[in-house]
């Protein structure tokens, strides 16, 4: 994965060939070359894509990383306080904890919004139980609740339904 730095490295090339580009270009001008205004376009482009590359070693684009949390798979997310990601049947209740920080963290974002004073991300978990042949049930094993405003939210409400694991089907051996 790339880093900030990454990124920076990749801005100052990129702004060298963007200078580049418009050297020829002016000298395309000055020549009358018939490239000329092609090379106007190209050295556009080639500044579109340095700011670009310029606003992403500004960002942060790490995700955070909890030891004992399981991948998971976000399935629905209104872009504003409702979440809801998948997990594997076979995880534990401490994997299920570290896992709903971690969506907790990597969700966060400045841009959701609150709606009718609801200031608060709510990140449920799930995952498919087949109870039956051709029968397949979603089952919520937990949910976090976070803040929209704050991003090291303290008062962050964790809750594991530990009634629903007992639904979950038994590994073989």
């Amino acid at each position: 994965m790339f880093t900030t730095g990454d990124f920076f490295q990749y801005t100052q090339w990129s702004g060298i060939a963007t200078l580049v580009l418009a050297a020829i270009a002016i000298l395309g001008f000055i020549l009358k070359w018939g490239i000329r205004f092609r090379l106007v376009g190209a050295t556009g482009f080639m500044l579109v894509m340095t700011a670009g590359l310029f606003t992403l070693s500004l960002g942060p684009l790490s995700r955070t990383v909890i030891p004992g949390a399981l991948k998971y798979s976000l399935v629905y997310d209104n872009g504003s306080t409702q979440a809801v990601i998948a997990i594997p049947p076979s995880i534990t209740p401490t994997e299920l904890e570290a896992t709903l920080r971690q969506a907790a963290s990597n969700l966060y974002s400045y841009g959701r919004l609150g709606s009718q004073g609801n200031n608060q991300l709510t990140i449920r978990s799930r995952t498919i139980i087949h109870p039956e042949a051709g029968v397949s049930v979603p089952l919520y094993l937990g949910e976090v609740k976070r803040s929209l405003t704050s991003r090291e939210d303290s008062e962050m409400t964790l809750e594991i339904y530990p009634e629903k694991f007992a639904q979950l089907p038994k590994p073989t051996a």
